[in-house]
């Protein structure tokens, strides 16, 4: 028999297997949900203050996400939603856009994820490793309920 065959019949049977525990085995409230809502939200990476302004963001459970991310300083900055996948540098001066789709409910970290320094900011040391924020997610699978 082809080895070429074997490869290709395997990689089928796997295929379905995901295709079939994803939309038949799935648990429902691990189940990725989109309600085709677009929230346009921005997030400030705040001159000289190493914060993101606001720190804390909220959507709903599927909602599409299109953050507007602003850099107002001379240096690079990141964000990061590990949670999400998301890693996106922000070049000093400059303002980058993020989509993604917030397919689960809770409440995740977001952060800066290029080192870029630390600073007084009104008699208090900030570094690099205050730029923390919070990305809330409500579930609309407990609201339906």
């Amino acid at each position: 028999m082809n080895k070429y065959f074997i490869i290709i019949v395997l990689v089928v049977i796997i295929l379905a297997g995901g295709l079939l525990y994803r939309f038949a085995l799935l648990p429902e409230e691990f189940r990725p949900v989109v309600t085709g809502e677009v929230r346009a939200l921005t997030i400030v990476a705040v001159k000289d203050q190493w914060r993101f302004m606001p720190e804390i963001i909220e959507a709903k459970q599927g909602d599409k996400i299109i953050l507007t991310v602003v850099n107002e300083d001379d240096y690079d900055h990141g964000l990061a939603i590990d949670a999400f996948g998301i890693s996106q540098r922000m070049p000093a001066l400059s303002t980058i856009k993020i989509e993604f789709i917030v397919t689960k409910a809770g409440e995740f970290p977001l952060y800066c994820s290029v080192p870029c320094g630390d600073g007084v900011v009104l008699g208090e040391k900030r570094t690099h490793f205050d730029m923390l924020g919070k990305l809330h997610v409500r579930s609309i699978i407990s609201e339906a309920k």
